[in-house]
């Protein structure tokens, strides 16, 4: 996994950025981080962890929710600054409930919303006060 890391050119933070593909249709499902961390715990684990920037901590996807993306496929890009993965998605990407985060389209003036939603977020993430 070593030689896997090596290859990819983390930014100033020790972050690479991570856009997550549905495996069967190719829908964009999310945009990430990873450090080397999180990369490595998805390379060995066949499931998708990745860096809060927010929490400054790994963030597993799914140990919340229990919507996790079950890794299929890395690739890197020819400049080796970007992660591309496809996954097999369980349950809705987005925290917002929706099943892909691009759930809204620009439509002239205004944004319409074009996505799915898969599940009730206040149900999912019961905030504690």
């Amino acid at each position: 996994m070593k030689e896997i890391i090596d290859k990819i050119k983390f930014d100033e933070k020790g972050l690479v950025c991570v856009i997550v593909q549905d495996i069967k249709d190719n829908v964009v499902l999310m945009v990430a981080y990873m450090n080397q961390e999180a990369l490595l715990e998805t390379l060995t684990s066949g499931k998708a962890c990745y860096y809060s920037r927010s929490r400054q901590q790994l963030w597993r996807k799914g140990e919340s929710s229990g919507h996790i993306q079950k890794v299929k496929e890395v690739y890197i890009d020819c400049d080796g600054d970007a992660v591309l993965i496809k996954v097999e998605q369980i349950g809705g990407a987005c925290h917002t409930g929706y099943r892909s985060c691009f759930f809204r389209k620009v439509a002239k003036d205004k944004f319409i919303e074009v996505g799915e939603k898969v599940f009730n977020e206040e149900q999912v993430y019961q905030k504690k006060k």
